[in-house]
């Protein structure tokens, strides 16, 4: 056998295949990613308002609660006026204002502004105080409401435009 020009072939080699593609090394290092550290955090974004104030009515010495909900990152910074005028958001809690024993002078444009350093966002609603009497309390419009009133039962209501 002294014409056999092929290659010897080592034992335990397999013979190339045409179906399955050689090995090669996954990853070179001039390609090596930095790994990643914990969660995807999501790029910053300006306010935007995925629930909106809606205009609403109530009675007179009820409470109402007006509320928003609101995205941005960072958080954006809410501030509530009343007809133009900040209000104090002194024990409120993020997202709504609640307005307690409504008296017709609560009456008006309510605004809330969001804002953090991409931007700034408003919603707008319009808040009516109904005088309805000694009879039944009622709320009407968008909202959430209680009346308390010494000679009446608690009322609740939460009602959507």
């Amino acid at each position: 056998m002294s014409g056999d020009a092929s290659p010897k072939k080592e034992v335990g080699e397999a013979p190339p295949s045409a179906v399955v593609p050689p090995k090669r090394s996954k990853v070179s290092p001039e390609r090596t990613l930095a790994e990643p550290r914990g969660p995807a955090l999501p790029s910053p974004t300006p306010p935007i308002f995925t629930r909106k104030m809606r205009n609403a009515a109530v009675g007179t010495g009820c409470d109402i609660r007006l509320k928003v909900t609101v995205c941005g990152d960072p958080q954006p910074s809410l501030y509530w006026y009343h007809n133009d005028e900040l209000l104090n958001m002194e024990n409120q809690e993020y997202g709504g204002l609640w307005i307690r024993d409504c008296k017709p002078g609560d009456a008006g444009l309510y605004t809330c502004i969001a804002n953090n350093h991409l931007g700034e966002a408003r919603s707008s609603a319009v808040l009516a105080v109904l005088d309805l009497g000694e009879g039944e309390p009622h709320v009407v419009g968008s909202g959430q409401g209680v009346c308390h009133r010494a000679s009446q039962q608690e009322k609740h209501g939460s009602f959507e435009k």
